[in-house]
C-alpha cells in the first residue's frame, strides 16, 4: 500500500492495481474504518476498485495525524484474505428489443444467440466494486468474458434510467437518464437512486447483484 498526495487536499490510498475482490474489499473495510475514526476535517471518503480517496480540508486537518490513522487502520485490515459473505441483492430486467437496443450486437460479436447472451449475464451474482460517473452508477463484474464487448466509439447523449449495459468485463445499470457509451442490453424499473431515501443509491460498495430475466415491464 502507498500513500500518494494528489492536491493540497486529497490522499489517494493505493493497493495493487488490479481487480481483485479481495482487494476491493480491503479498500472498503479501509473506507469504512477510517470513516468511523471521524477524523477532523476529512470531507469524504470514496473507495474504487483498488484505491481509497481522503478528502480533506487543509485548513482544519492536522495531516501527519490523518496519515498516522491511514497507516493503523491499513495494519489492521492487511489480514483480509477472503470477503463477506452478502445476499445478493437481485434486479430484474428485461432484455433485448427496445429495452436492449445492443443485445443483438452484443450477441454477434460473441457469436451467440441473443438467449444464450441473457444467460450469461444472468447466470452469475456481480460484486459492486465501486460507485461513480453518477450517483448510483455501480460498477460490477466480473462479465463472463464471451460477452465482453467494448463500449461504443462514439457514446449516446441520453441513455434512459435503468439501462442495463456491459463494456468488457463491466456491467451496470444507469440509475438517471445521461449520456453513455456503455452496450445497453435492458433495463430494469427499479429505483437505483433516490435522494428522498434514508440510503438513497440501492447499490453500495461490497454488495452482490443478480439480474432476474423477466417480461414486460421489470
Amino acid at each position: 500500500m502507498t500513500i500518494r498526495e494528489c492536491g493540497d487536499s486529497m490522499l489517494l490510498i493505493e493497493f495493487e492495481s488490479t481487480i481483485d475482490p479481495v482487494i476491493n474489499e480491503r479498500a472498503i473495510v479501509l473506507a469504512d474504518r477510517l470513516r468511523r475514526r471521524a477524523v477532523r476535517g476529512v470531507r469524504d471518503i470514496a473507495p474504487g476498485y483498488c484505491t481509497v480517496g481522503v478528502h480533506f480540508d487543509p485548513l482544519y486537518t492536522d495531516l501527519p495525524a490523518l496519515e498516522d490513522a491511514i497507516g493503523a487502520e491499513a495494519t489492521a485490515i492487511a489480514t483480509i484474505e477472503a470477503i463477506a459473505d452478502r445476499p445478493a441483492i437481485e434486479i430484474p430486467v428485461v432484455y433485448g428489443g427496445a429495452e436492449g437496443p445492443d443485445l443483438g450486437a452484443v450477441a454477434e460479436h460473441a457469436g451467440m444467440t441473443e438467449a444464450e447472451v441473457v444467460a450469461r449475464h444472468a447466470e452469475r451474482p456481480y460484486r459492486v466494486y465501486m460507485l461513480g460517473f453518477v450517483p448510483g452508477f455501480a460498477y460490477m463484474g466480473r462479465v463472463d468474458p464471451s460477452i465482453g464487448m467494448a463500449r461504443h466509439r462514439v457514446p449516446r447523449g441520453r441513455v434512459p434510467a435503468g439501462s442495463v449495459g456491459i463494456t468488457g468485463q463491466q456491467t451496470g445499470v444507469y440509475p438517471v437518464e445521461s449520456p453513455g457509451g456503455w452496450q445497453i442490453i435492458g433495463r430494469t424499473s427499479t429505483v437505483m437512486f433516490d435522494a428522498g431515501r434514508e440510503r438513497p443509491s440501492l447499490l453500495e460498495a461490497g454488495d452482490f447483484v443478480r439480474f432476474v430475466p423477466t417480461k414486460g415491464r421489470a
